[in-house]
């Protein structure tokens, strides 16, 4: 995909907050401290257009960025480590379940997981919300270049056997791996869409 424009839209607190225009939407979602603003960001190949923080729980609203003045990028409010007030919690799982069952336009879900680390409750409360709802959906793994490759091999096949997904993508921010699969399957859903 080549990129010739990618621009911050806006940061939405609430339904009526969502843009208007009916442009196709791929939704990124994880645990706060999963790498969601990274991964944007290495895939726009750009620096800072979504906001990296080393304080899990920064994004506290649903951003949504214009690419290429044709579809959008939306990046939700993680889960799992804030440390916010649990009233503020609720309302972003409120807002995020709102965003995932309601918007039209979302054609593609991409959960974000931690390639070093075991699928956590909250990952596959989110997994299976998804498979429930029968929203297009992938699972990449992040932070894939931390892991020798052993470790990536056996991290991948039980991030299938736990989500029963066939196809799971390695991703690292850093290196760009995985970088042209996740945009081939970004750009299937958009041409379905």
């Amino acid at each position: 995909m080549k990129i010739s424009s990618a621009e911050f839209l806006k940061s939405a607190f609430q339904e009526s907050d969502w843009p208007v225009e009916q442009k196709p939407e791929v939704a990124f979602m994880g645990r706060s401290n999963v790498g969601k603003s990274s991964v944007i960001n290495s895939l726009l190949n750009t620096r800072g257009l979504a906001r990296t923080s080393n304080t899990p729980g920064r994004t506290q609203s649903l951003n949504f960025f214009d690419i290429n003045n044709s579809f959008r990028f939306v990046d939700l409010p993680g889960f799992g480590y804030a440390r916010v007030p649990k009233s503020l919690r609720a309302g972003w799982g409120e807002m995020v379940t709102t965003y995932l069952a309601k918007r039209q336009q979302l054609v593609l879900s991409i959960q974000l997981v931690d390639s070093r680390h075991e699928p956590t409750t909250l990952d596959l409360q989110l997994h299976d919300w998804l498979e429930h709802s029968a929203k297009p959906r992938l699972i990449v793994a992040t932070k894939s270049d931390k892991l020798s490759n052993n470790d990536l091999k056996t991290s991948l096949e039980r991030a299938r056997r736990v989500f029963k997904a066939a196809n799971v993508i390695a991703f690292s921010a850093k290196s760009g791996h995985g970088r042209n699969e996740l945009w081939h399957t970004i750009e299937n859903a958009l041409a379905g869409s």
